[in-house]
């Protein structure tokens, strides 16, 4: 994948990431309403590809307004990813050579690897995450919108031990997959389906929407590490 390519994947991805975002919070909040009707407008141009440095500078304008409003990232880890994409494209667009366009785009493929990596160090560490009983707490007490059928696996230790380690294991060798282009697909493929099962069991669809986004970016990091497009 070249790096304009990877680019413009990314701008694609992250506008149907805010758009989605957006629009869950003007559906469910009025005092901030025209703010973000003003984002889902911004995202227009950079899906269509229509000026979209320009596109990018009136979205980053709009999360240093959020910043303030709501004293920090509002949604947790989702939104200092968004904020951290958002800032490299705009920063990579803006950069005056090729030279620190890479190293930018470089940056954030970087950040994705720690952010997988650093997850899962602590849950290495974490005795309730060895054990499985993190899981069995996860289900059984979380004020997350969990089915009763799936409480049920709560009562199930043997299988959410093995799941904990399935999920520790992904989490801490996910640099390594990028030694090989095949491993790196799947490791990506392994990742968007472990999001895309939060967003079923829990909710958490942000995380799914906005970690895809910064998957071009890793693989053209790659790419470029290998000395070859993939």
């Amino acid at each position: 994948m070249t790096l304009d390519l990877a680019l413009r994947t990314t701008e694609i991805l992250l506008a149907l990431a805010f758009l989605q975002q957006s629009a869950e919070h003007i559906a469910t909040a009025r005092r901030d309403r025209l703010w973000f009707i003003a984002r889902m407008i911004c995202c227009l141009p950079l899906l269509a590809g229509l000026q979209t440095t320009a596109a990018l500078g009136a979205l980053a304008a709009i999360s240093l307004f959020q910043l303030h409003r709501f004293q920090g990232p509002y949604n947790g880890g989702s939104d200092r990813m968004s904020l951290l994409i958002l800032w490299c494209l705009l920063a990579a667009r803006i950069a005056p050579d090729l030279f620190w366009q890479e190293v930018i785009f470089g940056y954030l493929a970087f950040q994705l690897t720690l952010s997988y990596f650093i997850s899962g160090k602590v849950k290495l560490l974490n005795p309730e995450w060895r054990s499985g009983r993190a899981l069995q707490d996860v289900f059984a007490l979380s004020a997350y919108p969990v089915s009763e059928s799936l409480r049920a696996l709560a009562g199930r230790p043997r299988l959410l031990w093995v799941m904990s380690w399935l999920v520790i294991g992904f989490e801490v060798v996910f640099p390594l997959t990028l030694l090989n282009s095949s491993s790196l697909i799947a490791a990506l493929v392994i990742g968007a389906s472990f999001h895309l099962a939060n967003a079923c069991l829990f909710g958490l669809n942000r995380f799914l929407w906005i970690w895809i986004a910064a998957y071009p970016s890793l693989i053209w990091f790659q790419g470029r590490l290998l000395g070859a497009d993939l």
